[in-house]
């Protein structure tokens, strides 16, 4: 079994110790001031010596069933036997305690804000830590457990105890929540000067000696899991301070660039936003009157019988407004740079979005829609205005009974007129004519 040096001294960064073991690429020493992983907290990294040696140690764990503390080292492995010196990574290690403390603190103030805030998990692997809480905390509960966590931070002394007491007696140390260690359990309790406990948990983390050095804990947002479970992702102690310098200095120069102060910023933005929507509305409008001044300048070409306009666009933009600009009684084809196009026309008997559908399928493209709208994208701009007329040129308009389902264009056959009732109502549909035969992609040039 390892000695935990850090049990005896949390803030402890250096050591002396001897080799006991050595298995791979991992030593494990007589005592360490090494934290090992687990309790949701990384384990430490730093760096042990010995003669002219030095290797870097990597992580740190604990093989529970042995009470060996393994170091995972880079570089040499001193053999066992050998006098070492230890040296922790001082801002690994304060981090990690400023993180595991600040959680500690913020469930804390949660379940004084409301103790139905229980913590269902923790994470704080990385600088934005995460705190499952169930209860579904509102905005309001979230700003309320942050602005009690401060105060107390600031206004209190709040120090640490580390107490190692028997099972038997936690109810007189009333825990936050339910420990399932049993036997001899430690306890981190974060005690005011007055000897009033403002947490106690069942932990064995590290933590710092004063709940003030956790500070600042910073709540960055809240996000919903599930139905009564809510992450709540926070950030503490120097990696806070760091994080706020950084938000600030972003802020600052955004706000000088609008020469506005910092503080005045939220209200540049919002006047900005409200610019921009107007903007916008004032674009979509202009792009739709350029667009119906598109159509109606285009000629009408008759085929089939159809009133057929083209329009080529030169902004992709105005494809849809140009679409939904088709006169009535008519059939507008529209083509856009990149090889977007469309065709719109509020002709019950012509379906859009089946003829659109089975030109661009025939030519390589792809694309359809609705009866009255359809988009797509086509290899062969040149050619789609042409195909799509010559769709429509061999396309035949007859009588459908109302009891008859609608046939679509890739599948419907000539409709036999002999077979039909001798009266009926005078809906109309779209057949298929070897529209697919017709409309093969044009032949290349190249061998």
């Amino acid at each position: 079994m390892t000695r935990a040096l850090y049990y005896e001294d949390g803030t402890r960064l250096t050591f002396e110790s001897v080799v006991q073991e050595v298995s791979g690429s991992e030593i494990a020493l007589e005592a360490t001031a090494f934290y090992p992983e687990g309790g949701g907290q990384n384990g430490d990294a730093g760096r042990l010596s010995w003669a002219e040696e030095t290797a870097t140690v990597l992580d740190t764990r604990k093989d529970k069933a042995t009470g060996l503390i393994w170091h995972r080292l880079e570089g040499t492995l001193p053999p066992v036997g050998t006098q070492v010196s230890g040296e922790v990574d001082a801002a690994r290690r304060w981090r990690q305690m400023q993180r595991h403390s600040g959680e500690h603190l913020l469930a804390q103030a949660f379940k004084r804000v409301s103790p139905a805030f229980s913590v269902a998990a923790v994470g704080m692997r990385n600088p934005e830590c995460t705190l499952d809480l169930e209860g579904d905390p509102a905005e309001i509960h979230v700003q309320a457990a942050e602005t009690l966590l401060r105060e107390t931070l600031g206004r209190t002394d709040l120090t640490l105890e580390t107490p190692t007491v028997s099972e038997d007696d936690l109810h007189l140390y009333a825990p936050r929540r339910e420990t399932k260690v049993r036997g001899q359990v430690r306890l981190v309790i974060f005690r005011d000067e007055a000897g009033d406990a403002f947490d106690v948990s069942a932990c064995g983390g590290l933590h710092v000696p004063r709940a003030s050095l956790a500070a600042p804990v910073v709540i960055l947002r809240t996000e919903r899991i599930r139905a009564g479970l809510t992450r709540v992702v926070f950030m503490a102690g120097e990696e806070a301070g760091e994080y706020l310098t950084r938000v600030y200095r972003d802020a600052r120069a955004l706000a000088q660039g609008f020469s506005v102060p910092v503080d005045r910023l939220p209200e540049r933005v919002a006047a900005l936003n409200t610019e921009r929507d107007a903007l916008k509305a004032e674009a979509a409008a202009l792009r739709e009157a350029l667009a119906a001044t598109l159509v109606g300048a285009a000629p009408v070409e008759i085929v089939n019988g159809l009133p057929v306009r083209c329009v080529t666009l030169d902004d992709l933009a105005l494809l849809l407004p140009t679409l939904n600009a088709v006169p009535v009684g008519e059939v507008l084809l529209a083509l856009a740079p990149g090889g977007r196009c469309g065709m719109a026309t509020p002709r019950e008997e012509v379906n859009a979005g089946v003829v659109l559908g089975t030109v661009l399928r025939a030519t390589g493209g792809k694309g359809g829609g609705k009866p009255a709208i359809a988009q797509g994208t086509t290899p062969q701009p040149d050619g789609f205005f042409a195909a799509v007329k010559d769709a429509l040129s061999v396309l035949i308009f007859q009588p459908v009974p109302e009891s008859q389902p609608e046939a679509h264009l890739e599948y419907a056959h000539a409709f036999d007129s002999s077979a039909a009732p001798a009266s009926g109502p005078d809906k109309t549909e779209i057949v298929k004519a070897e529209i697919v035969s017709m409309l093969k992609p044009t032949p290349s040039n190249e061998a």
